[in-house]
């Protein structure tokens, strides 16, 4: 039987913010970001326990609301791959069959995961490949040189990659492992680009737009009404 666990890669500085603290701890109303993003998780019964991993040294991790099934480990990494990676590492030695085992890593500021959402991606993602929620791009794509357009870019075919991303575990393992042995961390911006290194070819589940990465002060807002909208606030 395949087993499902969730990963949140939480060891982020999240500078743009210009806050005090991690912008994974900002508070959204009752919770903050990564308790909003780990209860997202936590909300299909199919995923059997959720690691968030933190920077080492992290202050602000303990006085979390987290689920029973959710653990918390301090090996953060310089990169969000070096990160993942090592959280990966970590559930395979938890684990007892990593190649029945399934991760779903997900932003810890990326609060607005839907239900629906997630449940497409299981029921969609689990093969070889593996898969990720992402969206078609709808705008209008310009290509910059000194400030000025430089082209347009055909956006055909093209996506924006969202989270959660979806891949067997010993899979991933291998992926961001040959990664740290070849171009290195700084490269991989999610973990659909290290899997793909490998020569597979991940599904795109289409997921929503609601299902958006806060980054600045005015994401906040956004990400309030969203939630509401979902009726999770």
């Amino acid at each position: 039987m395949n087993q499902i666990v969730g990963l949140i890669p939480a060891a982020g500085t999240g500078v743009r913010m210009r806050v005090d603290r991690p912008k994974q701890y900002l508070s959204l109303g009752p919770r903050t970001l990564l308790e909003w993003s780990v209860a997202a998780l936590a909300a299909d019964a199919r995923v059997q326990g959720i690691l968030v991993v933190v920077a080492p040294g992290d202050t602000h991790a303990q006085a979390l609301d987290l689920p029973q099934h959710c653990e918390v480990l301090a090996a953060g990494g310089a990169t969000r791959a070096e990160t993942v990676r090592n959280g990966v590492h970590a559930l395979a030695d938890a684990v007892p069959n990593p190649e029945r085992t399934w991760v779903l890593v997900h932003d810890a500021a990326r609060p607005c995961l839907g239900a629906g959402d997630l449940a497409a991606l299981i029921d969609g993602a689990l093969d070889e490949d593996g898969g990720l929620l992402a969206a078609p791009l709808a705008d209008t794509v310009k290509r910059e040189q000194e400030g000025r357009v430089a082209e347009t870019v055909d956006r055909t075919g093209l996506w924006r990659a969202l989270t959660p991303q979806m891949f067997r575990l010993d899979v991933l393992r291998r992926a961001l492992d040959g990664v740290a042995g070849g171009t290195g961390f700084a490269a991989i911006t999610d973990e659909s680009a290290a899997v793909e290194a490998l020569g597979l070819r991940p599904r795109l589940i289409a997921g929503s737009a609601g299902n958006m990465k806060v980054t600045e002060q005015g994401d906040l807002a956004l990400a309030e009404a969203i939630l509401k909208q979902q009726g999770r606030w």
